[in-house]
């Protein structure tokens, strides 16, 4: 890790190239879960910051990740720092969002097959998840459990025979997605300033090659517009090298390998047990029960092509499948009902495996590179994201002498400040019971909030997805206080349209909404709703046969001509 300077030392310079002061102290770019947790941290330390990012908030990797704030066992023989922030930033993020976190109990079976090769690879496991059980208690984790096979049958007969025995642990679940938008929340009620869907231009560098701030362009309006600040720190993941690039560095002085890892989504719960099995070519891979779903995850190959659209092939959906029915053929019975994928802004290394490469993090000073006052946040993951922030937050203070020490790991994150038992809101607000669970696991305390709503306005309180399900009163509080104007922006913060009907039922009705909401005409309401409906069609293509793929393609269509919007015109909605 970066020695951090002493404070006060190497200041900036106070003012702009046209001698005004900054607008702001520091400028973030990028909306996943580290720039939104730099934001959080600098927010409460009083430090004025603002952050910009292209798309939405946990668009990228963050928002597509395997949804786990897990303790790292996979790097416990090659990076065990790496377990270590994992496992102890876990029991960080459990205490200031409770309410998003759920326990994932995991078996890894070993099969028969050559009996003294079972018994050997047995008696293996057991010894390396003692050595886990060591971190357990960062975390809040339950110690491994040897088990017969006998006894992994009893917990989950959906197996196929021959299981010599294995062992049992557990690990965390979260929505990647929420926490980002629960951390840009706290920060912008403490005075940070946070854009979406406006990409950054330019980063604006001095004579001496000090950046200074950056230029930008709203993308759903046009504006265009500068932002001056003292320091700017590039936490764009997969597109910190294209970021630095826009100060005029190459793209080696942000150096990452991305990884692409994708995962695929069926329809219901097939098992109460995460299981953790082999691929063909030997990486692991899991089936894992996750909210109200099952997911298949998850590949990690070299990925260079456009991080706007990633995208799951049918050769990734099929190494996943096939590596899990053969231990679970159960899954064949469940319905895939889209995919996802990200990637990994991983540290770089030359001729080391994808599935071998670190995942530590790092803070990169371009000083060294010429521009002065620009940070590049480079590798780390979900689940060390606090410490992660810290560190970089640590440097801007020292940066700026404040001496204000961070609080991220104490202060809770909204709707973690207080418990609320769904059934105060079914008994309240009138709504089903898995309505007000669902509310009350994704906004914690804040769900008392979207029941106000419905108490101030009772049609509000009408189910618009029934798949998740998600109410008209969530879609304007999402609209209202978390940063949502489209229905892919709704879609990211309540789950809207990602169950079996694929938004086909919820869409429109969604995009009317934020339409009506954010002052737009009902046309565009409607481009909106296509536009949801086609990049879910889009990443759905892998899991399709050709007769789903017709089915689907007549949907559309229908769609289209119900709203009277033609296909080219639902991906003009953004000005790129």
């Amino acid at each position: 890790m970066q020695a951090l300077p002493a404070p006060g030392a190497r200041p900036p310079p106070e003012l702009d190239p046209n001698g005004r002061l900054p607008d702001v102290d520091v400028v973030i770019i990028g909306g996943g879960v580290n720039g939104t947790g730099v934001l959080r941290d600098l927010s409460l330390r009083g430090i004025k910051a603002a952050l910009f990012e292209r798309n939405d908030i946990a668009f990228g990797a963050s928002g597509n990740s395997s949804g786990m704030i897990h303790g790292g066992p996979r790097y416990l023989t090659a990076d065990p720092d790496v377990t270590y922030s994992s496992c102890l930033d876990s029991g960080h993020i459990q205490r200031i969002a409770p309410h998003l976190l759920f326990r994932i109990p995991f078996l890894m079976p070993v099969f028969r097959g050559n009996g003294v090769a079972a018994r050997v690879a047995l008696t293996a496991y057991d010894a390396f998840f003692s050595l886990y059980d060591r971190y357990q208690p960062l975390k809040r984790g339950k110690p491994h459990v040897r088990l017969t096979g006998d006894e992994i049958a009893t917990l989950e007969p959906g197996l196929v025979g021959g299981v010599h025995g294995g062992v049992t642990f557990d690990e965390w679940g979260i929505d990647g997605a929420r926490l980002c938008i629960a951390n840009v929340s706290d920060a912008r009620e403490r005075g940070g300033q946070a854009r979406t869907h406006t990409t950054v231009t330019q980063i604006l560098r001095r004579d001496d090659g000090s950046a200074y701030g950056i230029s930008y362009r709203d993308r759903l309006t046009g504006e265009v517009g500068r932002m001056t600040s003292r320091l700017v720190v590039n936490a764009t993941g997969a597109w910190a090298p294209i970021t630095t690039g826009l100060g005029g560095l190459l793209p080696d002085a942000a150096r990452i390998r991305p990884g692409k890892g994708v995962h695929v989504f069926l329809d219901r719960r097939l098992t109460n047990y995460a299981i953790i099995t082999s691929a063909v070519d030997g990486r692991q891979v899991f089936l894992m029960p996750w909210q109200n779903m099952s997911v298949l995850g998850t590949t990690d190959d070299d990925y260079y092509g456009d991080l706007d659209e990633v995208v799951a092939s049918e050769d990734e959906v099929r190494y996943l499948f096939q590596a899990v029915e053969g231990v679970f053929p159960g899954i064949r019975s469940a319905r895939a009902i889209g995919t996802w994928g990200g990637v990994r802004p991983t540290l770089w290394g030359f001729g080391v495996n994808e599935d071998a490469l670190s995942r530590e993090h790092q803070v990169v000073d371009h000083a060294a590179h010429g521009a002065d006052g620009l940070y590049s946040m480079i590798g780390g993951k979900l689940a060390s994201y606090r410490l992660f922030s810290e560190e970089m937050s640590d440097v801007v203070a020292a940066r700026l002498d404040v001496r204000v020490a961070c609080r991220t790991h104490v202060s809770p994150l909204p709707g973690g400040e207080q418990s609320v038992d769904p059934m105060r809101l079914v008994l309240d607000g009138g709504m089903e019971a898995v309505t007000a669970a669902r509310l009350e696991y994704r906004h914690g305390g804040r769900s008392l909030r979207v029941l106000e709503r419905m108490q101030r306005a009772p049609s509000e309180a009408a189910v618009v997805c029934t798949c998740e399900p998600v109410t008209e009163a969530e879609i304007r509080y999402v609209v209202d206080t978390e940063l949502a104007v489209n229905v892919d922006d709704v879609s990211r913060r309540t789950r809207l349209g990602l169950g079996a009907c694929g938004g086909m039922r919820c869409a429109a009705r969604c995009g009317r909404i934020v339409a009506d909401m954010t002052g737009r005409s009902p046309d565009d309401g409607r481009r909106m709703a296509l536009q949801f409906l086609e990049g879910s069609a889009r990443r759905r293509s892998a899991i399709t046969g050709p007769e789903q793929a017709r089915q689907e393609a007549l949907g559309l269509a229908v769609i289209r001509a119900e709203l009277g919007v033609a296909a080219s015109s639902a991906g003009d909605f953004e000005n790129d």
